[in-house]
């Protein structure tokens, strides 16, 4: 789950006045109850009837699931409110924003169950079930909401994949990933909920709407390949449509290695590990890795064992040598 600039970030906002908490009034809803009007004026005020009609049939909807419809139907009583509305405070979004958000992902979080057990049996094709998963619609409405909150302050954009500390690298590099965007760095610090199938397709609707501001140079580091991940299957050829459209974007690849001290270093043309090391195409970045991993790859290093279990196993299922 990065460019020239298009999207400035919000200066942080001014400590906020004191405000009227939903949270003070809403805390003691019960299964049956009707939400407390103050939160759905927000959410109608910022998303529309839609959003409120949805939210309302949450209340006591039997197929979600327990504490996903706990916290869609009282949002405020979630663990991590107080967290997020800190985090969000700090970020520079306007209150009602905030309130409204945080209503959107946990309304997308007991609305997700339902459509990933859709998407497993009404679909086979892989990228057909990503993207029903995806048809979120409470996602589909926050992201309308945040968008302009995903831009990047650095000059160039950064995508990856291979492990959350890729994403560290590539901005400590100096590109912004959507972790580091203002509203991908608040929901990057929570947990939401312990079952990570109901928000990972967030994160998916999101990286769709981050991609989409790319307009200049995009940076993807990888330290694994996957053909079939949300990187490759769904953000590079979204890419390849920007550029059509936008000359300036372009795509430069990394192929990223952890070194046996932990530290992620990049492979150049002659199989060195080097602090940077970039290639105009994908093959030439994949095959490098590739090559590294699987002549130069030391069995001692535990922190690329699974980056060379993952090259082996696909090497053999393609019924090339090793």
């Amino acid at each position: 789950m990065r460019k020239t600039e298009t999207h400035s970030v919000p200066a942080p906002a001014p400590a906020p006045a004191p405000r009227r908490r939903v949270q003070d009034t809403a805390s003691d809803l019960g299964p049956g109850r009707a939400p407390h009007p103050a939160g759905l004026a927000v959410l109608q005020r910022t998303v529309g009837n839609a959003a409120v009609t949805r939210r309302v049939q949450r209340q006591a909807d039997p197929d979600v699931r327990e504490e996903a419809r706990r916290n869609a139907a009282d949002p405020t009583a979630h663990g991590e409110w107080s967290t997020f509305r800190a985090m969000m405070a700090q970020a520079g979004f306007p209150d009602d924003v905030t309130d409204a958000a945080w209503q959107l992902v946990l309304g997308g979080i007991a609305e997700q169950g339902r459509l990933n057990d859709e998407a497993m049996t009404r679909f086979t094709v892989r990228q057909e079930q990503r993207e029903h998963r995806a048809s979120n619609s409470w996602y589909q409405e926050l992201v309308k909401m945040v968008g302009d909150y995903l831009g990047i302050d650095t000059p160039t954009m950064a995508l990856w994949s291979g492990g959350r500390e890729v994403s560290d690298y590539a901005l400590a590099k100096g590109h912004t990933p959507l972790e580091a965007t203002p509203f991908g760095g608040v929901v990057d610090k929570l947990t939401l909920t312990s079952d990570w199938m109901l928000k990972t397709p967030m994160w998916n609707v999101l990286s769709k709407a981050f991609v989409s501001r790319a307009r200049g140079p995009v940076h993807i580091f990888l330290r694994a390949y996957n053909p079939d991940s949300v990187l490759i299957a769904q953000e590079v050829p979204q890419l390849r449509v920007i550029m059509a459209l936008h000359p300036a974007v372009r795509l430069v690849w990394h192929p990223v290695y952890a070194a046996s001290d932990g530290r992620l270093m990049e492979v150049t043309k002659n199989l060195e590990l080097a602090s940077d090391a970039s290639y105009s195409t994908r093959d030439e970045c994949v095959q490098v890795l590739y090559d590294y991993l699987r002549l130069l790859h030391d069995p001692a290093n535990t922190h690329s064992r699974r980056a060379h279990a993952d090259v082996s196993a696909r090497l053999a299922a393609n019924g090339n040598p090793q």
